[in-house]
Formats: structure tokens, sequence, C-alpha cells
């Protein structure tokens, strides 16, 4: 998962000529990859492409304080990717 996240960031930074930049699962989106908020939404609709309605970036960011928005990791990310993702698999199967 955090390789296709990386992947995604990666993509986005090399439209901006930051390709170069490591992505871990302690990368901060803003003081690492220095991701402004228009960023974030590129981002949330690449989620939606690549996950579809089982990952919504601006649901989980709404529950967040402005200092977590702004401190927010990669990993904390990807966390909840697979949250949803896992949730979404139990779901499926409980509707079979």
């Amino acid at each position: 998962m955090l390789a296709d996240v990386a992947g995604m960031l990666r993509t986005m930074l090399d439209e901006d000529g930051l390709d170069d930049i490591e992505v871990a699962m302690d990368t901060r989106f803003t003081d690492d990859l220095e991701l402004e908020s228009i960023d974030l939404v590129t981002l949330a609709g690449t989620l939606q492409d690549r996950y579809g309605q089982e990952v919504n970036f601006a649901e989980f960011v709404a529950d967040l304080e402005l200092d977590e928005i702004i401190g927010l990791t990669v990993g904390q990310l990807v966390q909840y990717i697979v949250r949803c993702l896992s949730t979404a698999q139990v779901r499926a199967v409980e509707g079979s």
C-alpha cells in the first residue's frame, strides 16, 4: 500500500520538479513534501480514482484538527486506506 501511495505522490511531485524526494511512512505531507491544500484535493481525486468510494480522503481529514492535518503523515493515510479497504471487503463478504 505504501508503494501505491508513494507512486501517486511521486507523480504529483514530478509535475513540480520534486520527484527525487523519498516517500516513507513518516513523511509529512506539508513539511516534507511541501504539499498545499490544492495538492491535497488532487490527491483526494487520485485516491478516489484508484480505490473508489471506499477511500474518502475528505471524510478522513474532516475528522482532524488543523494541526493534525498539518502534521499528517503518509503512514497515517496508508493506515486509513487499509482500514477502508478491509471494511469494504468485510461488507462485500457479508453481502454475499
